[in-house]
């Protein structure tokens, strides 16, 4: 077959294929160019998923009659000086955007230049340009994209339903909101409510208060800040706590030079900071930016710019990394409010809601095996009385009320002002109530003792290594073959733990010397953890990752166990430990260690407010 040229249409609807994915790709595309031309305010419009219409107005400082006709040519654009294309300072820069999308579809631009009398308009029907004509505008550019694909039939079979391909447009929306925040967003169409972000304020306020527009209050009220900052190189933005987290990784907002990206080395970055805190089948909520000079990082790896390169990725990862540990680690005693939100939801009566007039006792949770509370005067003590027996739920577990009172009260008054409050009750051997100036905390024993003992394990092998106690008898533990032999092959990373194991025989090993931190432990049950554990791990994990999972595993066989009776002095000193150790908000295992109830919430609760 001879070689030859192909026709300018078909160049066009090639390249339009590179940068024309679906109607998200020409949303993203004008969104740039009327962020790159100084706009203020930016409307979108579509219909049908964006495959019928597509509008996009902004009051950004338009373009001449010249720039207009210039702007619908393959490979023509403002926005390269000097033909520069290592120091890339704006978001559109290829000059194939509009010519791309003018080649699968009907595009029409209307615009005005201050310099200008008036607006001038130009279409684009398939690749063919129409004559420029006067157009009535006061300001910016409005751009109307219809048909979409009409003009190669292949790719339109390829979308998916209008629902899916607009919510696509409405993510591509929101994460370029999230970059500008000083810049007015709003996206209309579908025959749903209009989604409006108002311009912010500069700073860290401003960008706080967008992204809580765009993520929801609870990330908001869960975030906290992160900075850093090295040889010239910038991150800047917020990350959720790690007990507010999502099934996915779509929470994931990641900015290069106000670019959103998906960059695989900025997601492990974020993965490797959240490690310590995660377990591997949640997700955290983050939003970065990273600044850093334009000759530092390539744009322009990828057609339609959502990749990029950075010349120095490993200080790039690092430097992420740094920063959100650092983050964490300063708010680590906070757990998410949305622990607190659950629970006052759990305690409201299923029966009240928007229908329902009142709580209908028959659906009580507290209703006798017999269907019915006793009737008034079936015993001496009357109604009332019947009623609280029937709530009567027993005595707590371990009572710290008198304890505190035989302690003065000088004391009970300094230890409501604790962060965690001081400790009133124990219920069920598991959860410690405490009171505090302003509302009550319930923790869960378990998951806080881990967390405790999992930070003095990374400290102590951190310092000097982890002390190790010889067992007067070494305990033999039986394995599978398989199992056996994968846990001898990292004998040495469990030893630097103080777990030191021998084979002994086949199919069992002996274990020799535990760490003296955890105390009389339960050493066959660790031993079989760990080498379930041990057989999922990658051998390309880190070494560190790897001996974190020991650490966790090592720590939550060596914690105060659910199911134990504390002593009230006991549940005070663990909350105190809390209040010190680094983030315990949550066990290693990402679940919250304490849940806090704000009085105006359980007044609210009871109808007080």
């Amino acid at each position: 077959m001879p070689v030859r040229h192909l026709s300018e249409a078909i160049v066009n609807r090639i390249a339009a294929g590179e940068v024309v994915e679906r109607p998200a790709s020409v949303v993203k595309e004008l969104i740039e160019n009327a962020l790159d031309a100084g706009a203020h305010r930016i409307d979108v419009f579509t219909d049908g998923g964006g495959r019928r219409l597509i509008g996009v107005t902004d009051d950004g400082e338009g373009m001449t009659r010249a720039d207009l006709d210039l702007a619908v040519e393959r490979h023509a654009t403002s926005k390269i000086a000097d033909n520069d294309l290592v120091s890339i300072r704006t978001l559109g820069f290829r000059g194939e955007a509009l010519p791309s999308i003018g080649a699968v579809a009907r595009l029409s631009i209307a615009s005005r230049h201050a310099s200008e009398p008036h607006a001038w308009a130009i279409g684009v029907d398939a690749g063919a340009k129409s004559p420029i004509r006067p157009a009535a505008l006061t300001a910016g550019t409005r751009v109307e994209v219809r048909d979409l694909f009409y003009a190669t039939p292949a790719r339109l079979k390829f979308l998916k339903l209008d629902r899916t391909e607009a919510e696509a447009v409405r993510e591509v929306v929101r994460r370029l909101a999230m970059s500008r925040p000083d810049v007015a967003f709003a996206l209309a169409g579908e025959e749903r409510l209009p989604v409006t972000f108002a311009a912010a304020l500069p700073g860290a306020a401003g960008r706080l208060a967008r992204l809580g527009d765009v993520l929801g209050a609870d990330f908001r009220l869960n975030a906290v800040a992160v900075t850093a900052a090295r040889e010239g190189i910038e991150i800047d933005g917020y990350a959720a706590l790690p007990t507010l987290t999502r099934a996915n990784a779509l929470g994931q907002y990641l900015f290069v030079n106000d670019r959103p990206v998906r960059d695989k080395l900025l997601i492990g970055a974020v993965r490797a900071a959240y490690a310590d805190y995660l377990p591997r089948d949640r997700h955290p909520l983050v939003a970065l930016f990273v600044t850093l000079p334009a000759g530092e990082v390539d744009v322009n790896v990828h057609p339609a710019k959502t990749e990029v390169r950075f010349r120095n990725a490993g200080l790039v990862r690092a430097l992420i990394v740094h920063a959100l540990k650092t983050a964490l680690g300063r708010d680590a005693t906070r757990a998410a409010t949305t622990g607190g939100s659950a629970t006052i939801a759990a305690f409201r009566p299923s029966g009240i809601g928007p229908h329902t007039a009142s709580w209908d006792w028959r659906r009580s949770p507290a209703l006798p095996a017999g269907g019915s509370f006793p009737q008034a005067g079936s015993r001496a003590g009357g109604l009332a009385e019947a009623v609280q027996t029937a709530f009567d739920t027993g005595a707590p577990a371990a009572d710290a009320r008198g304890f505190l009172a035989v302690s003065g009260d000088e004391i009970s008054a300094a230890a409501l002002d604790h962060p965690l409050g001081a400790a009133r009750a124990q219920m069920h051997e598991t959860y410690i109530v405490a009171q505090t100036r302003d509302g009550l905390v319930i923790v869960d024993q378990h998951a806080a003792h881990e967390r405790i003992v999992y930070e003095k394990l990374k400290a102590a092998l951190e310092a000097s290594g982890v002390a190790r106690q010889i067992l007067l008898i070494p305990e033999i533990i039986d394995l599978d073959e398989a199992e056996l032999h994968r846990l001898l092959a990292h004998s040495d990373e469990l030893a630097r733990y103080g777990l030191v194991i021998e084979g002994f025989g086949p199919g069992a090993v002996a274990l020799r010397e535990t760490p003296s931190l955890l105390g009389e432990i339960d050493g066959a049950g660790l031993v079989r953890d760990l080498a379930e554990h041990v057989s999922e791990w990658d051998e390309t994990v880190p070494l560190e990752r790897r001996l974190m999972a020991v650490a966790s595993s090592m720590a939550c066989h060596g914690s105060v166990r659910a199911g134990r009776r504390l002593k009230p002095e006991e549940m005070n000193a663990l909350l105190r430990e809390m209040e010190a150790t680094p983030n315990s908000g949550q066990c290693n295992h990402g679940r919250p260690t304490y849940v806090e109830l704000k009085l105006a919430d359980i007044e609210r609760l009871f109808g007080r407010r």
